[in-house]
């Protein structure tokens, strides 16, 4: 009998990355639900030494499960600098695949699934409330109208295709994402998501797949008025450097 040629096939790795400030209500859960999935999943928490203690209460309930991680920051610098801390530790780590996913709750653990699912054929895939499917529970219609509005004002500017410019549950393939910040990323705070979704419809394959996102019931929302105008401000600015560029 003639030898067979046997292929080993590279078991995909998995990093869920959470950043977090004032948590303590719903990290537990969130991680919790997050590891229940049937997948090979890994997360990391990234705390900005957050005043509650978020990050004692992950390293007590966590103490022995291996496939949770905890990186606390000295202080709060912004949900991008967050992230690209996370990524690097990613990156360091040889994951082959990089999630991003809110704390409160808002993010459902059942559509990460199907996120990762289409992860297998892009670069980034997007969690989108404002494609067909996509659904928000629990705000007001004004939010809802802002959100769309300031969403489709961007995908204007910018010359994507992307409908949820600001969403912020993502996957992306390691090597891509490890190329988008490569050079400097000029956001830190909310308008991160928009200049990341940006870069990387000019780079590679962008995908976005229903979702129901759920307005946060525990703790505070972070969103204020300055985020949201400093967001405008720099939407504004690349658009207007696209035309003449």
């Amino acid at each position: 009998m003639g030898s067979r040629q046997i292929k080993e096939i590279k078991r995909v790795r998995y990093l869920v990355v959470i950043p977090t400030y004032n948590e303590a209500e719903a990290i537990l859960e969130t991680v919790s639900l997050v590891l229940a999935l049937k997948l090979e999943l890994n997360v990391l928490v990234v705390d900005d030494s957050s005043p509650d203690g978020t990050s004692a209460i992950v390293s007590e309930a966590f103490a022995t499960e291996s496939r949770v991680q905890l990186l606390t920051r000295k202080q709060k610098q912004g949900l991008g600098l967050a992230y690209l801390e996370g990524f690097h530790w990613a990156f360091s780590k040889g994951f082959d695949v990089v999630v991003e996913m809110d704390a409160d709750g808002s993010h459902r653990a059942q559509d990460l699934a199907l996120l990762l699912e289409a992860s297998k054929t892009a670069d980034l895939v997007i969690g989108s409330r404002w494609i067909s499917g996509g659904e928000v529970e629990n705000w007001p219609w004004f939010r809802k109208l802002i959100s769309k509005i300031g969403n489709r004002y961007a995908k204007a500017m910018l010359g994507t295709e992307i409908l949820d410019m600001t969403s912020g549950f993502r996957v992306y393939r390691a090597k891509f994402l490890q190329q988008l910040v490569s050079k400097p990323v000029s956001s830190h705070g909310y308008s991160f998501q928009v200049e990341l979704a940006y870069l990387a419809s000019k780079a590679g394959t962008v995908v976005e797949v229903p979702i129901t996102f759920v307005e946060r019931i525990n703790g505070k929302s972070k969103m204020t008025l300055a985020i949201v105008l400093e967001a405008l401000t720099k939407v504004t600015f690349w658009g207007i450097r696209r035309v003449f560029s």
